[in-house]
């Protein structure tokens, strides 16, 4: 696009408007080192993202100053007190630094109507200076009531000449960074908008078509407006982002993300996949039929939606969501097998040691009995186990391989991987993941030349965190997704309890006579982020204290500091029933599987997320016995945690829970940004902007079919050429 592309931002503002300068030697030798100041600008400006002009131009308010009118000083102080901003002119009768008490910068400004004051607590000389006696100035701010009377406190000031026509346009405030002013942005951004071209970048049959409902503005007329909006526009509806123009601003960026992702989605169906095929009487075969129970009706229908994938030429790239406990490990268990079938190796990575460790006791249960080698990596093996797997990996022995992060080390070397499977797959940054497709035939090639024959894996994510429904289509458009939305017969419902921590002896019998029917009981202590160290005293000490009070049991204690032997011993014990209270950090919060362990404690749970929370309560209820999750909390709560535990108290639906945990940390928070580094929606907001998005997916599917101009066009202004929604 004309103009937009890599030109670089010219310097804006003159000696006025520039950024101050650093002082004295220091600031000298800086300001020759700068030159004119415009590379020292150019930096500055990069740190907000504005490299291009154009990036400038997107660069949008945050909100904005009326500057249009001025009131009478009296009139200002009648709205004292109301907490609204005023814009006065006076003229200044006298300025005085004062000692008490602290040092502040006290002028007094007048008009026909009366005097104020105005308290400066952190001021330069060149300020003093600037409002001497006899100054006109138009002032800006709140009026307070103040101990000597009316005042503003650190107001906008600007010095003018009687008679000085006022704006006839909202002042916009934009987001900063130290040492860029507003007056300099202002200034960088009306230049930018005067000499960047902004042609359209939506062809007229996709506006007239897919969009007509919509009755988008022209871009660059909303542009202008927003960067500069008359009086008369309303200031209700710019400040809440649903004026029209902001609509277009929205849309637009919505669009750039669709097509970036459907461009990857297309990306991925370039490169080449082994075919996989079911093979009729294979393993799959055999292991379906050796299964105890029968598959739910989900849990097959995603099994022939992942089975189809891997028969095809190019790489699966699928997520599958299932909320705890929907049986999302046996239908990877039957993609591996496929795989195995096929006469390729198949690898789970899981983000922590106990998660891995639990799938790798429960798929060699299944598959080993059947001829399956399986093999283990983890980082606490020791060195003469880990060689000896490594070995066994690299030689094609081991078909089925499960691990951490220790599957993508480079020593590790797969014989002929067809089947990458990540476990909980928003823990993993997208370098680990495209780290572990990577291994694809990487004992017959380096990583190199595998890269260019754009062979890689079939690759299969999976989430017991339930992304709703306006998320998929946004950021994970990219992505195939399956969803097990059906819990396995004969588990009963999980009954949640909000207990005041007063009640601690209440909940400690509670314990004791849930052992007393045979049955376990996890107690999960508080997630302190400030410190690793004071979690796990909380939990030793809660342990010590169950000790003593429940003498007749059996007390484990597990969490992350143990050595990898004890805490797989306090686990073994805890599966076999030789401990009936197992006392944890929040190891335990994914893929421990206990069915007889009925009863969960979860202490400060006001100091959990919902979807932390969600997970743990999980670890009950997973067999036939009615299971209790008791949320204990200290009071007072505060409006975020007290939202949180009354819809753990509500519902148990993971769906619900995670749509009401978007509405609570929005989607920034709730996705990571993807674990990729990147920004997330600027403008879009998918909690009132969510209707955008089918529209957007609509401009985007003609846009790739017939206007591929346009689409490197869009791209271009809204990703810099960067796709940042651009996923290998």
């Amino acid at each position: 696009m004309p103009g937009t592309a890599a030109q670089p931002i010219q310097d804006p503002a003159d000696a006025n408007d520039a950024p101050a300068p650093a002082r004295g030697k220091a600031g000298a030798a800086k300001g020759k080192a700068a030159g004119s100041g415009t590379s020292s600008a150019a930096a500055r400006l990069a740190k907000l993202g504005l490299r291009r002009p154009v990036d400038l131009v997107l660069h949008l308010p945050m909100r904005y100053e009326d500057e249009t009118t001025v009131v009478p000083i009296a009139e200002a102080i009648h709205r004292a007190g109301l907490g609204l901003p005023a814009q006065v002119e006076g003229e200044v009768i006298s300025n005085e630094v004062t000692f008490r008490p602290r040092r502040q910068l006290v002028v007094k400004l007048a008009d026909d109507s009366g005097e104020l004051t105005l308290r400066f607590l952190n001021f330069y000389g060149s300020q003093t200076k600037q409002m001497t006696e006899g100054v006109r100035l138009r002032v800006r701010g709140e009026v307070r009531g103040g101990f000597f009377g009316a005042e503003m406190v650190h107001p906008t000031v600007r010095p003018v000449l009687a008679g000085e026509a006022l704006p006839d346009r909202l002042t916009p405030v934009y987001p900063s960074t130290a040492g860029i002013p507003q007056a300099y942005l202002r200034k960088a951004i009306g230049g930018a908008l005067t000499r960047t071209p902004l042609p359209e970048t939506l062809p007229q049959p996709v506006l007239q078509g897919p969009l007509a409902r919509l009755q988008l503005r022209p871009l660059a007329d909303c542009l202008r407006l927003l960067h500069a909006p008359p009086p008369q526009e309303s200031e209700a509806a710019l400040a809440d982002r649903s004026h029209p123009a902001w609509q277009r601003i929205k849309f637009d960026e919505l669009l750039a993300q669709q097509i970036s992702l459907r461009r990857a989605h297309a990306a991925r169906r370039d490169k080449t996949a082994p075919t996989m095929p079911r093979r009729a009487g294979g393993l799959l075969t055999r292991f379906l039929a050796a299964l105890p129970f029968r598959l739910t009706g989900a849990q097959q229908r995603v099994v022939e939606e992942i089975a189809a994938d891997m028969a095809l030429p190019h790489p699966m790239h699928r997520l599958l969501q299932g909320d705890v406990g929907s049986g999302k490990t046996i239908v990877a268990a039957l993609a591996a097998c496929q795989a195995i079938d096929a006469g390729f190796q198949a690898a789970l990575m899981a983000p922590t040691e106990i998660l891995a460790e639990q799938h790798f006791r429960k798929l060699s249960a299944w598959l080993e009995p059947l001829g399956v080698p399986v093999a283990w990596l983890a980082g606490s093996q020791k060195a003469r186990e880990k060689r000896a797997a490594v070995a066994r990996v690299e030689a094609g022995e081991a078909q089925l391989v499960i691990g951490t992060h220790a599957l993508i080390q480079d020593t590790v070397r797969f014989a002929k991987l067809g089947l990458s499977v990540v476990d909980e797959q928003h823990r993993f940054g997208v370098a680990q993941r495209l780290a572990l497709r990577g291994k694809a035939g990487a004992a017959e090639a380096p990583a190199a030349a595998i890269a260019a024959a754009e062979t890689v894996p079939h690759q299969l994510m999976m989430s017991a965190t339930p992304i709703p429904r306006t998320l998929a289509m946004t950021y994970y458009a990219d992505l195939d997704v399956s969803v097990i939305d059906e819990l396995p017969p004969g588990r009963t419902p999980i009954v949640t309890r909000l207990v005041n921590d007063e009640r601690r002896d209440e909940v400690i019998g509670r314990i004791h006579h849930a052992a007393a029917e045979g049955r376990q009981v996890y107690w999960v202590c508080p997630l302190i982020e400030e410190s690793e160290a004071l979690q796990l005293q909380t939990a030793v000490e809660t342990y010590e204290t169950l000790v003593a009070a429940l003498p007749d049991l059996r007390v484990g204690l597990v969490h992350g500091r143990l050595p990898p032997a004890e805490k797989a011993a306090v686990m073994d014990d805890f599966s076999a029933n030789r401990l009936q209270v197992l006392v944890a950090t929040t190891v335990i919060e994914v893929g421990v599987d206990v069915p007889n362990a009925s009863l969960m404690v979860i202490e400060h749970a006001e100091r959990f997320g919902l979807a932390q929370l969600h997970q743990l309560r999980g670890r009950v209820g997973r067999g036939s016995a009615e299971s209790v999750c008791l949320l204990m909390y200290q009071a007072p709560l505060s409006p975020t945690a007290r939202e949180r535990l009354a819809t753990m108290r509500e519902t148990t639906d993971g769906f619900e829970i995670a749509r009401r945990d978007l509405e609570i940390r929005g989607p920034g928070e709730f996705l990571g940004a993807r674990q990729s580094g990147e920004a997330m929606l600027r403008f879009a907001d998918l909690q009132t902007d969510a209707w955008l998005v089918e529209y957007a997916q609509a401009a985007a599917e003609l846009m790739l079919a017939h206007y591929p101009e346009a689409v490197e066009a869009h791209l271009s202004r809204w990703l810099g050429g960067r796709e940042h929604y651009l996923k290998a």
